[in-house]
């Protein structure tokens, strides 16, 4: 696991750090944004970029590849959130979001969404590394358990395929089910094929011929 030192960071996030001085919320807003900025530097983050949730942000990622995204959102959370999550929706990453608004009503589809770690105000500097580091030990285990998963379906998919096709060649060659699955594996060993693979050509050739 990557410590919080040696990540690179992107982070999305409204410009806010030049708010209007007559607005009394977009300034507290842009002293939360400058201090979770300096938290991060301070704990050694390499921030590589800064950039808006808008329509681009799928491209941007994908050319640079960050190890995590945080999310500085302010009242508008929920639809920063959508951009950021549609745009990792092909190349996973750990999500953080740190969020003045403290309605937390959605943090459930938040997280289900794919945030990994969902912070509400008042993040002191020294809390930032903490955070950040248990984010990405989340985020490993759960895409541990999502490829396990999809291997076990993997599996099981393969198993029906290979099952059916011994079966066509038990029926069509009045073959036993031991010198059908050997067909099927000599078959693939001299093919130089997955076991799978062989059995779905046979079922392909016995559909077409059906």
């Amino acid at each position: 696991m990557n410590p919080a030192s040696a990540l690179r960071i992107v982070i999305v996030a409204p410009d806010t750090l030049a708010p209007d001085p007559c607005d009394p919320q977009a300034e507290e807003e842009a002293e939360r944004s400058r201090s979770l900025r300096i938290g991060l530097l301070e704990n050694g983050c390499n921030i590589v970029a800064v950039l808006p949730a808008d329509v681009f942000l799928p491209d941007r990622l994908a050319q640079i590849g960050p190890d995590m995204i945080i999310v500085d959102a302010e009242s508008q959370a929920r639809d920063t959130l959508e951009h950021v999550v549609v745009a990792t929706r092909d190349a996973r990453r750990p999500i953080v979001l740190f969020t003045n608004d403290e309605d937390t009503s959605h943090v459930r589809d938040a997280i289900a969404a794919g945030v990994t770690a969902y912070v509400v105000a008042g993040l002191a500097a020294e809390r930032v590394k903490p955070v950040l580091d248990v984010a990405m030990a989340r985020f490993q285990h759960e895409e541990s358990l999502r490829r396990e998963l999809a291997d076990a379906r993997t599996q099981l998919s393969e198993r029906k395929t290979i099952d059916r096709a011994k079966g066509i060649l038990m029926s069509r060659h009045a073959m036993s089910e031991e010198l059908a699955y050997a067909r099927l594996r000599k078959t693939a060993m001299d093919k130089g094929l997955k076991l799978a693979d062989v059995a779905q050509r046979i079922i392909d050739v016995a559909d077409l011929l059906a």
